[in-house]
């Protein structure tokens, strides 16, 4: 199973899980397993039925924008990371 790493400002929604081990193939996949599980980060990681803009998806350190996207496929190896952006400064 693949590895979906959780930030502090979402592990809300896992009961304090900083990590949680998902089944799946592609990234979609992985990311259905989570929400089937998490119902509640659904609502914070995608914005109708889309991968949120403000969400960045990463696996192993690799932007899935620069690869396949959603589709991108996983191993049971592998550490998919959800990184929200973030914004503000001066």
């Amino acid at each position: 199973m693949s590895t979906v790493r959780i930030p502090p400002v979402l592990r809300e929604n896992t009961g304090g899980t900083r990590s949680v081990e998902v089944a799946g193939a592609t990234v979609s996949e992985a990311l259905d397993d989570l929400f089937a599980r998490h119902p509640a980060l659904r609502d914070r990681v995608t914005d109708d039925g889309s991968l949120s803009e403000f969400i960045n998806v990463y696996v192993n350190d690799r932007d899935v924008r620069y690869r396949d996207g959603l589709a991108t496929t996983i191993g049971p190896d592998d550490t998919i990371i959800l990184l929200p952006a973030m914004a503000g400064g001066h």
